[in-house]
């Protein structure tokens, strides 16, 4: 294991000091604490992590640890969504940090602003859109910028001249038909072949389905989710896995992930969250999906830490099949205070699931261990970085929902950091009907979003029972099915007497701001995040779009809710909210008919119907008047930075945490200091 011992010795160099990469100048200077800076369709926010002086010194230190931690797998998500990102990243920031460049030139600046939007994505895929986004700077200028660099400098392969790596760079970057899609969900095409995400090669997705249908039984009471961790390859004509451990595929990384796990577990707050970590130390050595059960099962189970994280292969939206996993981290502590909210909610689990509006054949009739808490965000690593969900619900496997619970979680923080940011942008007063929507927004907006997110996660992705043998019947509809059955729980909800009796809202009119924006949104405004031209292809943004246009075409009769013009603009009007809600409620019964049964041909029906075409027009209007605000539709976040503080025997004795990292110099430092895979991972 002599580059395991190389790779800690790397590690251990982060104790001590930070590399600054050699980079171009630039300002980290900004009048609003929340605002970093702005490109293409992205705005880079920052987030505080307030409480983290109160920690005890250990709680810092495990927070420092399992943040290194979370900061390890980056390479394996570039590599993950696509093959060629890796020397994509290399070479253009081998182009970025060349003293040689004119970065005044109109090439380099959008150079600058390709690589930037690499960074966000993690890889040349849009991340939520899933296309690819082209540069704007010309194919020859990227050679010629090629050719200025040190060779020493550029991911070249052995005996590689850079007149090589251009030409196998030149067409994945630059060429519409080259890997147009990182993930394909388009009915009728082989969902492998048109996907450019790097789970699978020389395999079709007939060979893949037939190959994990023939590992599955049906009848097992702790089923095995196959295919979580690895590539799934032909060779030599043999389809096989590579598994993703620390002695297999990406052990260069994992290797790292492990030596700040390990030290982790040296301060970990009790023995139950020392077994957590120790479990996932195994399962990262052995690969062996059975470990990750105990680890999974061990983690939903350590209710008493303050201090919590995910850290591993954990969501599929970014395998067409939805069975192989990206790989992400959270590091985050509880919010006391605010966590009242979430375990009133979770105390009144059964109530929720016995008064749902879904057939009682697949309602749970004990619902087991559903934890929920507001977490304050320390650290954002792999698929949750530099985008991020504002509400997690954990583990994905049904069968250890239903005997062992689930943790939920709100990321207080995040939240509070998209609110701050977005006041005065004037967005609702673009898009908002009249004042008395408006009214109902400012006034009670942020607490039923929030609510709606702990609802979604909390109870929403718990909730129902799935027939055995059904967990992954919908396939590529999966994700939209399952997105769409947490959020109708949560609409559904918000408008249930139940919430102000509990003192979540404070009346019976508060959830209207949250209908208004959920059908604002499904039927309008989330068309900002689209090129003209395409239609819904990313898994919420089709269960949004499915709720708010079944809601809006099945009230028609009753005119539910209009689409009304003003003054030559196009607004969303909710004339009824007691009949929307209904029509949420039918809708989610059947939803959940759909998933507990595992009806492909019902789910596809209705996602084809509802989920993912778009009205040329409406959307046309809704870009250009979007264009006026000089917003961004998408944003993502630069992480804070901590610094262990040692005394002179060389132990931590406190970690410090401070906010003034820009954007570039984070992913420069993070490309020097966290980048361990070769540029090739085969």
């Amino acid at each position: 294991m002599k580059k395991v011992t190389i790779l800690k010795a790397v590690a251990a160099s982060l104790l001590v000091s930070c590399s600054s990469p050699k980079k171009p100048a630039e300002s980290t200077q900004n009048n609003n604490f929340y605002n970093v800076e702005q490109f293409a369709d992205l705005q880079i926010l920052r987030y505080k992590v307030p409480g983290f002086e109160d920690l005890s010194t250990d709680q810092k230190k495990l927070v420092y640890y399992l943040s290194q931690a979370a900061l390890t797998g980056r390479d394996i998500l570039f590599d993950q969504n696509g093959k060629y990102n890796l020397r994509i990243r290399r070479a253009l920031e081998a182009i970025y940090t060349n003293p040689k460049e004119d970065q005044n030139s109109e090439e380099f600046k959008k150079l600058s602003t390709y690589l930037k939007r690499v960074w966000f994505s993690n890889g040349i895929h849009h991340h939520y859109g899933m296309d690819k986004f082209l540069p704007e700077f010309s194919p020859e200028y990227f050679k010629e910028a090629l050719l200025r660099v040190d060779a020493s400098e550029l991911p070249l392969a052995s005996g590689e001249s850079v007149d090589v790596l251009y030409a196998t760079l030149q067409p994945v970057m630059f060429d519409t038909q080259v890997l147009p899609k990182r993930v394909n969900q388009a009915h009728g095409e082989d969902l492998i072949l048109t996907s450019a995400c790097n789970y699978y090669q020389g395999v079709t997705q007939a060979e893949a389905e037939a190959f994990y249908d023939k590992l599955k039984d049906p009848n097992d009471a702790a089923p095995i989710s196959y295919g979580l961790n690895s590539r799934l390859v032909k060779e030599n004509g043999v389809v096989q896995e590579k598994v993703w451990k620390i002695d297999g595929l990406y052990g260069d990384a994992i290797a790292l992930t492990v030596y700040w796990l390990e030290k982790a577990a040296t301060v970990a707050e009790n023995a139950t969250q020392k077994a957590v970590i120790e479990k996932l130390i195994k399962f990262y050595t052995t690969g062996d999906l059975k470990d990750f059960n105990d680890y999974s099962i061990e983690w939903v189970q350590d209710l008493d830490s303050r201090v919590d994280f995910v850290n591993g292969f954990t969501e599929t939206y970014g395998d067409p099949l939805g069975l192989k996993a990206s790989w992400e981290s959270l590091v985050n502590f509880k919010d006391i205070d605010a966590t009242r909210r979430t375990e009133l909610i979770s105390q009144n689990a059964q109530w929720f699931e016995n008064n749902s509006p879904v057939d009682p054949q697949f309602k749970k009739k004990e619902v087991k261990g559903v934890s929920a808490k507001v977490i304050n965000a320390a650290i954002l690593g792999g698929d949750l970085y530099p985008a991020t969900a504002i509400g997690i619900n954990l583990p994905n496997a049904n069968w250890i929902r239903n005997n062992y619970g689930s943790k939920s979680v709100t990321i207080g923080n995040i939240t509070d950091a998209y609110n701050k940011a977005s006041h005065g942008s004037g967005f609702d007063e673009e898009f908002v009907y009249s004042p008395v929507e408006l009214d109902l927004i400012n006034s009670y907006a942020d607490l039923t979003d929030e609510l709606h997110t702990d609802i979604h996660e909390c109870l929403g992705h718990g909730s129902g029972i799935i027939l055995p043998g059904k967990e992954d019947a919908l396939k590529a509809y999966g994700a939209t099915i399952e997105e769409t059955r947490a959020d109708l729980f949560g609409l559904y909800y918000l408008a249930d007497e139940k919430l102000v009796e509990l003192g979540l809202t404070p009346n019976m009119d508060a959830y209207k701001a949250a209908y208004y924006n959920y059908m604002m949104n499904g039927l309008m405004t989330q068309l900002v995040r689209i090129e003209l031209g395409n239609n819904v292809e990313e898994s919420h943004m089709r269960n949004r779009q499915l709720i708010a246009q079944w809601a809006y075409q099945k009230g028609k009769a009753d005119n539910v809710v209009e689409l009304v013009n003003k003054d030559g603009k196009t607004y969303v009007v909710v004339n009824d909210y007691p009949k929307l809600r209904a029509l949420f409620g039918e809708l989610l019964s059947e939803i959940q008919r759909i998933r507990s049964t595992g009806d492909l041909d019902a789910a596809r029906a209705i996602v084809e119907a509802y989920a993912i075409n778009v009205d040329p027009a409406l959307h046309k209007e809704v870009l250009t008047r979007y264009a006026t605000l000089n917003l961004a539709p998408y944003k993502g976040f630069v992480n804070p930075v901590y610094t262990a503080v040692e005394d002179a025997d060389g132990n931590i004795v406190d970690v410090q945490v401070t906010y003034d990292e820009s954007y570039a110099d984070q992913m420069l430092r993070y490309s020097t200091d966290y980048s361990f895979l070769p540029s090739v991972n085969n």
